[in-house]
């Protein structure tokens, strides 16, 4: 797993410590290939920005999980901790420790030790890995599942493979390919704190979710969207899925450009800082602000005129005064609906299957794979019918409440049916299409993705609904964004 590199001696260390790194060096080649034993792995707290190790008498092999203060560096100076030196060839003291790196510390007993610093707001842990072995740690818990990837953790007593790595801990982590890093544009958001009185909403990217995740803000103050690559993909559903509808005709379709999207359907609250108003049934004030906007019709959303004829080549773009014609005011982009070839390659991320959980429906109306991606009839929504005033356990749920697809986005089945660009027409092309706009003109426009009071099936990644563009009077229709990226 890995080469013992004698390490470094300062000539003023005392006896005792130089019997304490031999010590350690015959405990690396003696239980480096024991596998998991059962001696207490070292914990650790955190709290804001402080990192407190609960260490274990002996030695301990933990991470640096935050940006650290002067004062930290000198007490892990002062421990005598041990971490590779910048080329990988020795062990060394030092406490000037980055962000990630991993340290060997030795206790005569079992103490507790507290670092501050700051933790930075975004991080990429796999871009400070190189090739081949690496002597490091995460910053928050993650799992291995690049092809190749070996890690082996320290539990106070031998070394164990795992590819599961927690915060705070330190591991020898065998990286086999070149890390390819995100986009720096991989996410857009959008800051609407300013609200509805507001000239201009700030615009931000970044490659990767925050350390913490896509907290609160993002829900309610802030608007998030992630670039979709640009691809192929197989639109509508396979004869024999479960719950199919002749309308669902499978056909290849090419989107030749990228595009974002929303990582959340659009709230309560945003909708609220850009229009001023509060339309959505679900409107109990303790609850709203995260749940999605509803209630609300595609023409509020586009517009008249102009938002009003897509795909005519005159009337592409929202209306001033809708809400995506304010977004676009404030932001100098031009937001829009995702058109319906766009929604299902978006909400698929690459998987074929009923659900993009890699699943297919155990039955048409109650099943427990389609509780797991989303709100629908049996998993709180039908209560939800008579509780305009309810919390999220009945109606409309909290935006991101289930388990997200490949691309990170969130409530693509269920919650809420999300209004689409194309006007409806009922029935695909059974020919290979090309960013698709649909129909030239109709009568009712596309809604993808089910919602709160619907069965199973009607909440598949190929199910097309269609609702009056006028029409707002429903409290289970709402819609998140979408953007070509530039």
């Amino acid at each position: 797993m890995m080469s013992v590199r004698q390490p470094y001696f300062h000539r003023h260390i005392d006896f005792t410590y130089f019997l304490c790194r031999i010590a350690f060096l015959m405990l690396i080649a003696i239980y480096t290939a024991r596998g998991n034993d059962t001696a207490q792995v070292p914990r650790h707290t955190r709290s804001g920005n402080s990192i407190t190790y609960h260490l274990t008498a002996g030695w301990n092999l933990v991470s640096i999980a935050l940006n650290l203060d002067q004062n930290s560096k000198e007490l892990l100076q002062g421990k005598k901790a041990m971490s590779l030196s910048p080329d990988g060839g020795t062990y060394t003291i030092s406490g000037s420790l980055a962000l990630s790196q991993a340290c060997w510390i030795y206790c005569r007993s079992a103490e507790t030790i507290t670092l501050t610093g700051t933790l930075p707001k975004f991080f990429d842990f796999f871009a400070t890995l190189k090739k081949g072995w690496n002597f490091v740690g995460p910053v928050v818990d993650i799992s291995l599942s690049e092809d190749g990837a070996i890690a082996w953790g320290w539990n106070g007593h031998s070394f164990y493979q795992t590819q599961n790595l927690l915060a705070g801990h330190g591991y020898w982590l065998y990286w086999s390919s070149d890390y390819v890093a995100p986009r720096e544009d991989t996410y857009l958001i959008v800051d609407l704190s300013g609200g509805s009185e507001a000239t201009s909403y700030p615009v931000s990217y970044c490659s990767a979710p925050p350390l913490d995740g896509w907290t609160d803000e993002y829900k309610a103050t802030k608007l998030v969207l992630r670039r979709i690559p640009a691809g192929t993909f197989m639109m509508g559903s396979p004869e024999g899925e479960l719950g199919r509808e002749e309308k669902e005709i499978q056909h290849q379709v090419t989107l030749t450009k990228d595009f974002y999207v929303g990582v959340f359907e659009v709230t309560q609250k945003q909708w609220a800082l850009v229009k001023g108003n509060w339309p959505s049934y679900f409107n109990n004030p303790a609850y709203r602000d995260s749940r999605p906007v509803e209630g609300v019709s595609y023409l509020l959303i586009m517009g008249t005129g102009k938002g009003w004829g897509w795909p005519s080549p005159f009337y592409r773009t929202p209306q001033p005064d809708s809400f995506l014609g304010d977004l676009n005011d404030r932001t100098g982009l031009v937001f829009n609906l995702p058109t319906e070839a766009q929604w299902e390659y978006a909400c698929r991320a690459g998987i074929a299957t009923a659900l993009n959980s890699d699943k297919n429906l155990t039955d048409k109306n109650t099943c427990p794979r389609m509780a797991e991606v989303g709100r629908y009839a049996w998993n709180g929504g039908n209560q939800g019918y008579a509780a305009p005033a309810s919390d999220t356990a009945w109606g409309t749920a909290k935006v991101g409440s289930y388990l997200p697809n490949q691309w990170g986005l969130y409530d693509m089945h269920g919650n809420v049916i999300e209004w689409c660009l194309d006007w409806f027409v009922d029935g695909y092309p059974e020919e290979s299409v090309t960013d698709p706009e649909g129909a030239e003109r109709g009568t009712y426009r596309v809604c993808r993705g089910g919602a709160w009071t619907k069965d199973a099936h009607y909440c598949r990644s190929a199910q097309r609904s269609y609702f009056g563009p006028t029409n707002s009077g429903s409290n289970f229709y709402g819609f998140r964004i979408a953007m070509m990226a530039p």
